[in-house]
């Protein structure tokens, strides 16, 4: 099993492949940016043109369902082209993507530019563990770790930066500022590219290609149905959190609207130790089911503290539902560490991506329906938690020691 102690002839981590691993950071900060940069500020986007609340809905939605359809289509990708290349690619989509949406004049223009932001992200999502993989395989679960604690933090900038900037220069220019980390993510790879140097002294620069029997063994494959499933309760109740905690806070426990955002700080901020500690863990454990279990019981104890006492202690709640999607950095650790070869890992990234995304995207959906049938929102967490008991389930099948290949 792939894990992070050095092995006779372990390099340092920074020997020889400085520049991949600046790469791999920077790509990590350009997959959540665009998600989070909109919805502080479409108070100012509403005085130039109309977005209705369907609208936002949309928008709410477009992340997941980017995320899910080219984190399928996006390993026959690889039997075309090289990672090295994909990524420069992938990166000039979201750049392009930034740009679109930083000139919109209209709702149209803004949900086509954030379209093509989102695909652009899918594709990278599927592309940093294989990358991590390709140029870390002795150091799989640290860069890992970092690279995730990387997105969690760009998950929290844009709300924290979009009003100020916004209020100062305009929005165009606090939705479009963000195409600069895009920018600064294409050069090491460029680098890479040009001077065709590989990540090892002694390996070629091609990437191992995702053979068709790869990709069709994961459809057949119990580990890869039971990490979709893993990665699916992650993503549905992230999204569903993020689209609806501040509104579920404000009518259950009285929080007011300003403290509500603080929350949803602190519920994303709990993305940061979850991202730093579980791939060191999972890249060290035989056997990661304690991990699997844990993020359901935070899960679980988050929902029904805010079912049953949501106005004692909201802050600790909300602290154990945002410490539930630990699952999201399992999930990406597992990939590599449950996976032998590049093709396998491509194969089950994509896999375990996509359908958990397309599933993700009807979180904040189906809360919403249950919320506007039921008018409280007992339901909707409950519902919830059910998603949450089918992880359980699931991690009885991925916290096995067993390969994809084999």
């Amino acid at each position: 099993m792939a894990g992070d102690a050095p092995a006779a002839g372990a390099r340092p981590l920074w020997h020889g492949r400085a520049i991949a691993l600046v790469g791999i950071l920077l790509i990590a900060a350009n997959l959540r940016t665009a998600v989070a940069a909109l919805s502080p500020i479409f108070a100012e986007i509403r005085t130039e043109f109309t977005v209705t609340s369907i609208d936002v809905g949309l928008l709410g939605m477009l992340p997941p369902v980017c995320f899910a359809v080219f984190g399928l289509i996006a390993p026959s990708f690889t039997r075309r082209l090289s990672l090295e290349t994909l990524v420069v690619l992938s990166l000039g989509v979201i750049l392009a993507g930034h740009l679109v949406r930083a000139s919109a004049t209209s709702f149209a223009v803004l949900a086509i530019g954030s379209a093509v932001t989102f695909a652009g992200m899918g594709v990278g999502n599927v592309l940093l563990p294989p990358l991590v993989k390709r140029y870390f395989p002795d150091r799989i679960g640290l860069v890992t770790s970092l690279y995730a604690t990387v997105m969690s933090v760009s998950t929290l900038l844009p709300p924290l930066l979009a009003v100020p900037v916004a209020d100062a220069a305009g929005w165009h220019v606090s939705v479009g500022m963000w195409a600069l980390v895009s920018v600064l993510a294409i050069l090491p790879w460029l680098r890479i590219l040009i001077t065709h140097r590989p990540a090892h002294p002694d390996s070629d620069v091609e990437v191992e290609k995702a053979q068709p029997a790869m990709a069709g063994r994961v459809w057949h494959s119990p580990l890869a149905w039971a990490m979709a499933v893993l990665f699916a309760v992650s993503s549905l109740n992230a999204y569903a959190m993020f689209a609806w905690l501040p509104q579920i806070l404000h009518d259950v426990a009285g929080v007011p609207p300003a403290e509500a955002g603080a929350l949803l700080s602190v519920y994303a901020g709990m993305g940061i130790p979850a991202g730093l500690l579980v791939p060191l863990l999972a890249a060290r454990m035989r056997n990661v089911a304690v991990l699997i279990y844990a993020g359901v019981a935070f899960f679980i104890a988050g929902y029904l503290g805010l079912i049953l006492a949501p106005a004692a202690a909201t802050w600790l709640w909300v602290s154990f539902a945002g410490l539930g999607p630990l699952l999201f950095p399992l999930c990406l650790v597992l990939i590599n560490v449950r996976t032998r070869t590049h093709a396998g890992s491509v194969a089950l990234s994509g896999f375990t991506q996509g359908l958990g995304y397309t599933l993700g995207a009807l979180g904040p959906l189906a809360v919403g329906v249950l919320h506007q049938l039921t008018g409280d929102w007992t339901l909707a967490l409950l519902v919830l938690t059910g998603t949450v008991l089918a992880a359980a389930a699931a991690g009885a099948v991925a916290a096995r020691p067993r390969y994809l290949e084999d």
